[in-house]
């Protein structure tokens, strides 16, 4: 659909007396986005929860065992796995550092998980781990923007925009799109890019919120009714409307435009979003909203609920601070204190609730660790060539295993999977070729997976086709 087909529809609208702002916003929403209301195929997920890792989580610490490192503490990796694997000869990896934690079967399916996270362990049978992620940038902030962009510049959209520009809103009164930065460690582009709509229209980026203040400036003026509201808004969008048809329909103007129909709408609902009064005591302690350590990513994870309960397309909650260069031990200790009873409370919330079939969670982070000791402080270093994810919900088949990395866990060895190919997986589960989602920019029908990438079948059981 082109700009200038849906611009007309919005004149149409206006010009002929039916231009009540919210009318106008719900045609522009579903107007604007290339397939919505008509997938590429059956979708199994109609939300995502993005819950992204940063700073680069162990693989070899979390869900990818690796007895032989154990066995191999202090030493050089030997002649006989070097020679066999190029990429681990060409790096010379000396001083082999075993886990500080047990991995033990969990589940049915018996796939083993580090003691480390005990309580996402739990769930392993909806679990899907991917074992064999890679690609090539070992720095935070390029990384991050691969993991989330698919290039290291971070100028293309992000998979939070890809989605919502693909299938549209599923509500009128909230963000399609929103994300929760916690412990942020203080990279604003890269964190930018990773909910940032790149070349796709404004009105696709996301909207950052703080889980413990909720969205600022929605509450209504005092001696302001919401009639009265909606005949300023009315006025204010007919001057901005004129204006927009005069310049040229800027996407920037657009998406300005439509916040304040949003935030019309989000006076009412977005107070009632973020008022976890009426959560029960169970439902506080399933999140770990109690507890000093986990209550920030408690909340955010409980808010993550109640978006996807009220249609929210999209939700991305950004978890900082996994960088552990000097001490993994206490580092991950850390990190798993925060993030291992509010995740595994989520997917439990969403299964309970008959929501985790239609919700795709996904657990990632823009890199795993070396197998190595970095320094004198038992730490690992950034490692992007062979690191684990995890995905649930939405159609998954969990309890499985796919891809595998070498004896060490530096390197994938079986079924690579790229973060093209994982932003793929994700817009297949919602209904989306991410190779037939084209918007054009410059002259270039541009596509998600800009490098190549094709949905993982294996995630969902079957072939994609």
């Amino acid at each position: 659909m082109t700009s200038n087909h849906w611009i007309d529809r919005r004149r149409f609208l206006y010009g002929g007396g039916l231009g009540a702002g919210a009318m106008a916003l719900q045609l522009l929403r579903h107007a604007e986005a290339e397939g919505a209301g008509t997938t590429h195929h059956t979708a199994t997920a109609s939300s995502v929860i993005f819950l992204f890792m940063s700073g680069g989580p162990s693989q070899v610490d979390t869900f990818d065992p690796k007895p032989d490192l154990d066995r191999l503490a202090g030493k050089d990796v030997p002649e006989s796995i070097a020679d066999t694997i190029p990429k681990i000869k060409r790096a010379g990896l000396k001083n082999l550092m075993g886990s500080p934690w047990s991995f033990k079967p969990y589940g049915e399916s018996g796939i083993p998980v580090s003691d480390l996270l005990p309580k996402t362990a739990e769930h392993v049978d909806d679990l899907c781990v991917i074992r064999s992620m890679q690609h090539n940038n070992p720095v935070h902030g390029p990384g991050e923007c691969v993991a989330l962009t698919g290039t290291a510049a971070g100028d293309r959209p992000s998979i939070g925009s890809w989605s919502l520009y693909g299938l549209g809103t599923a509500n009128e009164t909230l963000p399609a799109f929103i994300g929760m930065n916690l412990h942020t460690d203080g990279m604003q582009f890269p964190q930018g890019a990773g909910w940032g709509s790149g070349f796709l229209p404004s009105g696709f980026q996301g909207t950052i919120v703080d889980p413990a203040k909720g969205i600022r400036h929605v509450t209504m003026p005092e001696q302001t009714s919401q009639p009265q509201r909606r005949d300023q808004l009315e006025l204010i969008r007919w001057f901005n409307q004129r204006h927009l048809d005069q310049s040229g329909g800027q996407s920037e103007l657009r998406a300005r435009l439509d916040s304040y129909e949003t935030a019309f709408q989000m006076q009412t609902s977005a107070p009632d979003l973020f008022d976890l009064a009426k959560e029960t005591q169970q439902t506080r302690e399933l999140y770990g909203l109690d507890h000093p350590q986990g209550k920030t990513v408690g909340r955010a994870c409980l808010l993550a609920r109640r978006m996807v309960q009220r249609g929210v397309r999209f939700v991305q909650v950004r978890v900082g601070g996994w960088d552990a260069h000097g001490n993994i031990k206490g580092n991950h200790t850390k990190m798993a204190s925060r993030t291992d009873v509010p995740i595994a409370g989520l997917l439990a919330d969403l299964k309970q609730r008959g929501l985790l079939q239609s919700t795709l969670v996904v657990w990632a982070g823009e890199f795993g660790r070396t197998p190595t000791m970095e320094g004198r402080g038992k730490g690992r270093d950034h490692s992007p060539a062979g690191y684990s994810i995890w995905m649930a919900g939405g159609g998954v088949q969990g309890g499985r295993v796919i891809g595998a990395t070498d004896p060490l866990g530096y390197v994938a060895t079986e079924r690579p999977v790229s973060p093209h190919d994982f932003h793929a997986t994700i817009l297949h589960a919602l209904g989306i070729d991410a190779n037939r989602l084209t918007y054009n920019h410059h002259g270039r029908d541009e596509v998600p997976t800009v490098f190549g990438g094709e949905a993982v079948g294996e995630v969902f059981g079957s072939s994609v086709g």
